[in-house]
């Protein structure tokens, strides 16, 4: 069984066990956290899809760590005018274990 779910504007395709990075979450390691914006199912019987979300369904998961993912490097430049600038950012994310999926 799999869900696709939709948190912090973006989408994810989740089963039981799955590990996924979103965008930063509030709330501490070991917090649960459920998903209430699910999209599609499928299972054995078949899938279900939203208009846009199903009533009811709910994704349940676990925060397990926070952190930072590798730097990304933006670099601008401009030939013979002396313009270089080089600046980094390094986004927030939050793993979350997926734990229970139902309908």
């Amino acid at each position: 069984m799999y869900a696709v779910i939709k948190t912090s504007g973006l989408q994810f395709l989740v089963s039981k066990g799955d590990k996924i990075k979103i965008p930063a979450l509030v709330g501490e390691a070991g917090k649960e956290l459920e998903f209430n914006e699910i999209l599609m199912i499928k299972d054995d019987g078949g899938a279900v899809f939203g208009k846009p979300t199903i009533n009811g369904a709910k994704v349940t998961g676990t925060v397990k760590k926070y952190g930072k993912s590798a730097k990304r490097i933006i670099y601008k430049f401009t030939r013979r005018e002396s313009y270089r600038r080089k600046r980094g950012h390094r986004q927030d994310f939050t793993e979350v274990e997926i734990t229970e999926i139902t309908k």
